[in-house]
């Protein structure tokens, strides 16, 4: 008869925090096969409870329903389970705070990130959510979002692009919306997001999005801009952002405190990951402290040795642990979860029907009509490339003589129709030079808890501009109050 048994396990000393070596800790409790330990700590790292499995309890994780995705009242969608068979649940809407969420999704290659991400853009259709999609590995990681007819107007998601240029004018679109929507809001004194009331949540998503801001990206001074805007500003207007990325180095997300900080606020999914990145996850403080997460191996099962002269040893290959994860800011962080198993059992000539069907029939969610007249043609032609980032960045004219001026020059660069104006002030295209009070300013909106004057002297020169003295940042805190 199979059994689990449960321990649970305190501190010697007061004070003291349980660390672990997973591999030690199997051994000593004569188990060949990691996978079948499962170690929750508590928030403090003085308690822990030890699940031993007579097997691997997340094998085989299967979606029996994929109205299961659909969002909750508590604005949660289920992503998957837990060792012990609770719901994975992550958090896309805040209806306390009537809030979006800001969404963080690791993993290294071949850890399940592009499943992951694909039980996430189903969900978020499923749930009325309308979906701007930038796949930057060319539209091969979530290809089945893109529809039965391929890159058009039909397809799972509001829009999608496969491009950095594209990716650039869904960001720019995403900020003009959030823009509209303030100022619409504004109007009708309404100070929190009320999900379809008359507007639908929106989630701006990039895929492989270290490839928009990582050092020597050609976008990734102006991307960061609007990640973090739209990170800080869209909260409260039903705007939502989530970057899917290699879990390399944390420098590569933009190389800005202020953007990894704003993420540490938000929703955290780590799949498999390098050694380099638990260590930044600790130190950026994106795990509380004192909790451990335990590795993640790339093959589930026992290893045995195998001698040399056993000729008749079963040499198949083990199963592996994509989808396997720990939700860091949900329920049980320390605790190992693991996505639903989706698709097809071997992979398929072209688009995977079961991929599609998790979708769900119908038009995807859209962004509402108030604000089509404001973000134009690159939105509303579902453009992709450079004609969709000439839509919402018009080049500068120039006149016969080279020199810049407006009139009925020749545009900058060549031939083509003329792009429409940007709606908004030029300045806002790209990031203005900012102050000290911006960069203070910046820290504090990305941070709920109260902060020292010597703490946010730390925060601010960790931001990549110009070193700044104490006295500097006391006068401008001093002129902030005022």
């Amino acid at each position: 008869m199979s059994r689990i048994y449960e321990l649970t396990v305190e501190a010697a000393e007061s004070g003291d925090i349980i660390t672990y070596h997973p591999q030690r800790l199997a051994a000593a409790l004569n188990i060949a096969d990691v996978n079948r330990l499962a170690v929750e700590t508590s928030v403090m790292g003085t308690k822990a409870l030890v699940t031993i499995y007579p097997h691997d309890p997340l094998a085989r994780v299967i979606l029996a329903d994929p109205q299961m995705l659909v969002m909750d009242a508590r604005g949660r969608i289920w992503i998957g389970r837990y060792h012990n068979g609770r719901p994975s649940l992550l958090r896309l809407y805040d209806p306390a705070s009537g809030s979006a969420q800001r969404l963080l999704l690791f993993g290294t290659t071949g850890a399940g990130k592009s499943t992951a991400g694909q039980i996430i853009l189903a969900a978020m259709k499923r749930s009325g959510i309308a979906v701007l999609y930038a796949d930057l590995k060319g539209g091969q990681s979530a290809p089945e979002a893109f529809g039965q007819a391929g890159p058009g107007l039909d397809g799972n998601v509001a829009w999608r692009v496969t491009t950095q240029e594209g990716t650039m004018a869904q960001l720019r679109t995403t900020w003009l919306t959030m823009m509209d929507r303030q100022e619409r809001y504004a109007r009708l004194g309404r100070s929190k997001f009320l999900r379809d009331r008359p507007d639908p949540l929106i989630y701006q998503i990039i895929d492989e999005a270290n490839r928009l801001l990582e050092k020597g990206a050609p976008y990734r001074d102006e991307a960061t801009f609007y990640i973090k805007d739209i990170g800080r500003t869209g909260r409260s207007l039903g705007v939502g952002i989530g970057l899917f990325a290699q879990a390399g180095h944390l420098e590569e997300m933009g190389g800005s405190d202020t953007l990894r900080a704003m993420l540490k606020e938000g929703e955290v999914v780590l799949l498999r990951w390098t050694s380099s990145m638990m260590k930044q996850l600790v130190t950026d403080g994106l795990l509380p402290a004192g909790q451990v997460l335990a590795p993640i191996p790339k093959y589930a099962g026992e290893v045995d040795l195998v001698s040399q002269f056993d000729e008749e040893h079963d040499d198949s290959d083990l199963p592996g642990t994509q989808g396997s994860a720990y939700n860091v800011n949900g329920r049980y962080p320390t605790s190992k979860m693991r996505f639903w198993n989706i698709g097809s059992p071997v992979p398929t000539d072209g688009l995977d029907p079961m991929v599609l069907d998790l979708y769900g029939p119908g038009a995807p969610p859209e962004i509402e009509e108030d604000a089509w007249g404001l973000i134009g043609d690159a939105y509303c032609q579902r453009l992709d490339g450079m004609e969709a980032y000439r839509a919402v960045f018009p080049e500068p004219e120039e006149d016969e003589d080279g020199e810049g001026g407006g009139g009925g020059g020749k545009k900058k660069g060549g031939g083509g129709a003329k792009a429409a104006a940007s709606p908004v002030p030029a300045a806002a295209a790209k990031p203005r030079a900012r102050t000290l009070r911006d960069r203070i300013q910046s820290v504090l909106d990305a941070h709920d808890d109260p902060l020292d004057a010597l703490q946010i002297l730390e925060l601010v020169n960790a931001d990549g501009g110009r070193e700044v003295k104490l006295g500097s940042v006391r006068n401008t805190l001093t002129a902030i109050r005022n």
